[in-house]
């Protein structure tokens, strides 16, 4: 069998940390996590900057996927009714919210044909509201109320089967879930920990993903819970806590992104297996008040936020130059 010291001439390097400026085709051994790697050229998940919206905002609410997503309300100097249909290109002003509202609106639907909008803030006067209204690819038509006003609330699912959780009532932050099915809304058991301007992904309202946000007192957190059609139950939490952020994908296959970390706006981007969250590429743009769309931790879109108000970004993977482990078959 031919060694690799009669190719390169060289044995293997063991180092404690990967190399800081290795050349495309080095091969070394890093001690730290007992891994053989090499620096060459594969698929690198990245966020590109796509075509932006038409309108600025911040702290709207968002649907859908990649390649077909919604986005509506905003603060655009009072309460926006403002809605754009991405269909993977580019944004289009479709019909109007018939209630305008910022401030983290909840969110729920398949694509930007099929969406749920609930919650958020209505201002002026300033109102935190339990409006529900459903869109059709068309138009927005207002159904059933949710059980708690609240703004900067977590929502996911879809149109017929959606769950809330978690935002401020104007005067504390609460850990309410309710559970819609299509008609009604209906009060469930709460979150764990109590918190506002969170993360939020899942399929439906058997199964949530929740992260982040702020708790009492005003801290930014980095729990994790994850819900199962009746339960909360707490899982690992986040590398970097963080409120005002956004999420995309489900409960097994989540990407967090944006937020605000500390004094600045976050470009943090993590990613979640089911089980951890591992820190990946940063978005371009910093910001918080963003909102997002996604079928998993490998697909995703992000638009709107504060600052960078009509800023879009794809994530996905793309040829590029890294370091890489090598595996055995």
């Amino acid at each position: 069998m031919t060694k690799y010291r009669e190719i390169k001439g060289t044995l293997i390097q063991n180092v404690s940390a990967d190399p800081p400026a290795s050349f495309e085709g080095q091969v070394w051994y890093n001690t730290t996590t007992n891994q053989l790697r090499v620096r060459s050229v594969g698929l690198i998940a990245a966020w590109a900057t796509a075509n932006p919206l038409n309108t600025s905002r911040y702290g709207g609410g968002g649907t859908g996927t990649k390649t077909s997503a919604l986005a509506f309300g905003g603060w655009i100097g009072s309460s926006g009714t403002i809605t754009e249909s991405w269909n993977g290109t580019n944004w289009t002003e479709v019909n109007d919210l018939n209630l305008g509202r910022h401030g983290g609106i909840g969110g729920a639907g398949a694509d930007n044909t099929s969406a749920l909008a609930f919650g958020g803030f209505n201002s002026p006067p300033p109102t935190r509201v339990t409006v529900t209204e459903t869109w059709n690819g068309t138009n927005w038509t207002e159904v059933n109320d949710l059980g708690t006003a609240r703004s900067n609330l977590g929502g996911n699912g879809t149109q017929t089967s959606a769950l809330a959780y978690g935002g401020d009532d104007g005067i504390n932050s609460v850990s309410n879930t309710e559970s819609w099915n299509g008609t009604n809304w209906t009060e469930v058991n709460d979150l764990n920990i109590i918190a506002r301007s969170l993360g939020s992904t899942g399929a439906d309202n058997t199964s949530a993903l929740a992260f982040s946000g702020v708790g009492p007192p005003p801290i930014r957190i980095t729990s994790t819970e994850s819900w199962n059609g009746t339960n909360w139950t707490e899982v690992a939490d986040l590398n970097t806590g963080r409120h005002s952020l956004e999420g995309a994908g489900t409960q097994t296959s989540t990407l967090a992104f944006g937020g605000n970390p500390a004094a600045t706006n976050g470009a943090f981007t993590e990613s979640w297996n089911g089980t951890s969250w591992t820190e990946v590429n940063d978005l371009n743009t910093g910001r918080l008040d963003l909102d997002g769309a996604g079928a998993n931790n490998t697909s995703a879109l992000a638009f709107i936020g504060n600052p960078g108000g009509t800023a879009t970004e794809e994530w996905g993977e793309s040829p590029g130059t890294g370091n890489f482990n090598i595996t055995s078959s």
